[in-house]
């Protein structure tokens, strides 16, 4: 599968996400390089890049809330990872201590507001 994947699109990197394999929530989303991809499914765990760092990170190597993984596919550009995951521990997630990374609400304007905002105008589609 490895060979497949595009990673030359995003500079060697491939965002994936991680999905609960049971209730289908999205949990984080980290991003992968060759190796990282490797060695999450050769070892079963979830193995990012830092970007920051610019190391290998398994997620949950000092927490214990690893993410055991249960499946992985890609999108149809071959450029984006999902992967389906047992969370292992306490099943806090994110680094702040919830189950999911995706906590934060984002303000929005009702659909009468945006159609009419330059700021948030849709996209019109081809």
């Amino acid at each position: 599968m490895n060979a497949e994947l595009d990673f030359d699109k995003m500079g060697g990197l491939l965002p994936a996400v991680v999905q609960d394999s049971t209730d289908g929530e999205v949990l984080m989303v980290g991003f992968m390089n060759r190796e990282a991809m490797d060695r999450t499914l050769e070892g079963g765990y979830v193995t990012f890049f830092s970007r920051t760092r610019n190391q290998l990170w398994t997620k949950g190597e000092s927490s214990g809330n690893r993410l055991r993984v249960v499946s992985a596919s890609t999108d149809c550009d071959r450029d984006t990872l999902l992967v389906r995951v047992e969370v292992e521990g306490a099943g806090l997630v994110c680094h702040r201590g919830t189950r999911s990374c995706f906590t934060e609400p984002v303000a929005h304007r009702d659909s009468q507001a945006a159609a009419t905002s330059p700021v948030m105008s849709p996209v019109k589609e081809a």
